[in-house]
């Protein structure tokens, strides 16, 4: 997701104190005592809760894929990869929210491959997201030329490339992480190993990384898919155009408004860095670390809730989801029943609807 220095301040970096380098000039240091406390007590928390409603929300739609679909099209295959990016993105979260409440207690292979499946879920949820949204342009508005090209082995080689792209976007984390005693907050698992300057830039390479490759690339792909979705949706005689219409509403503005706060502060981040820090105040400083909290978990929200799009809007999995309820409540079976043929019967009308998920 972010880069090293914010696995620093949220992870582990309980007063912001680096590992000792080597400088020869004076750091004015900000004791940054309320930022820490704040997090302390209030981002384990938010780990704990992401974690919690990502492992419903992803474990629910991983069942229904289960019981109820086939991995032969290309939207299951890119909605399980989805599922598993969450689902691994969430499994780090508890070591993290630990690991910020105390010191990291887990030991050095832990902390590596924990950094590591942080960053890889994070990275390869935002590409699976804009690869579905592709994918869905393509069948919307190529719908004669996207037939022959979506294959199952086209999902799946996309798939594999996402994969691949977001381990060696990780890479850096899975090298450099280390476990360290700091002389009044314990054992640290943050990026050690070279001079300060090196490091400095690898942060700075990583803000930039994470601004421009998983966010603006992917929201202008999102957003020019979905526009084109509209137009052409606007263009035919759908009869549930505007159940379209706002579904796509939903998803581009939950989309914008998850992702936009945190990489904005990002990249003023990496303003600041890119100026220097002589020019940073303290204040200025704390205040984009209260940014970065606060933002940074609602990012996590997105991870949480992508699934609910697919689950509860999507007409196919409203379906699935309620014959589930029929068999574990059984009072509710013959509705339910009923709805499920009324359903049936829309699609048979309109079997080429692309949002009937």
């Amino acid at each position: 997701m972010n880069n090293s220095d914010d696995f620093n301040d949220f992870f582990g970096d309980l007063d912001s104190t680096d590992p000792p380098y080597l400088v020869s000039e004076v750091v004015k240091l900000c004791p940054k005592t309320k930022v820490n406390e704040f997090g302390a007590k209030f981002i384990p928390f938010f780990y704990y809760t992401s974690f919690t409603l990502s492992y419903l929300g992803n474990g629910l739609v991983l069942f229904i894929i289960h019981k109820y679909e086939k991995l032969n099209s290309v939207t299951n295959i890119f909605l399980l990869n989805l599922v598993m990016s969450n689902l691994l993105f969430a499994s780090s979260l508890p070591f993290l929210a630990t690991y910020h409440s105390s010191e990291w207690i887990f030991g050095m292979v832990m902390c590596k491959l924990v950094s590591s499946a942080y960053f890889i879920g994070f990275y390869s949820s935002i590409l699976f997201l804009t690869l579905m949204t592709f994918d869905r342009y393509l069948a919307v508005v190529h719908a004669v030329a996207a037939a022959k090209s979506r294959k199952k082995i086209y999902a799946i080689g996309a798939a594999v490339a996402v994969w691949c792209i977001s381990v060696i976007a990780s890479v850096k984390e899975l090298v450099l992480q280390n476990v360290w005693k700091h002389e009044e907050h314990g054992l640290m698992c943050d990026e050690t190993g070279y001079d300060k300057s090196i490091m400095d830039r690898w942060r700075l390479i990583s803000y930039y990384q994470q601004f421009l490759l998983f966010f603006l690339l992917p929201l202008f792909l999102v957003l020019y898919c979905y526009s084109s979705i509209t137009i052409r949706i606007l263009s035919t005689r759908m009869k549930e155009k505007c159940r379209a219409i706002k579904l796509i509403f939903v998803i581009v503005f939950t989309f914008f408004a998850c992702w936009t706060p945190y990489n904005v502060v990002i990249l003023l981040r990496a303003i600041q860095m890119s100026n220097g820090k002589k020019n940073k105040s303290c204040s200025e400083s704390e205040a984009l670390d209260y940014a970065l909290y606060v933002t940074q978990n609602v990012a996590y929200l997105y991870c949480c809730i992508s699934p609910v799009f697919y689950t509860f809007v999507g007409k196919k999995f409203q379906s699935h989801f309620r014959r589930l309820l029929a068999k574990k409540i059984p009072c509710l079976k013959r509705h339910i029943s009923l709805s499920s043929q009324s359903s049936r019967t829309n699609s048979q009308r309109t079997p080429h609807t692309t949002y009937d998920y």
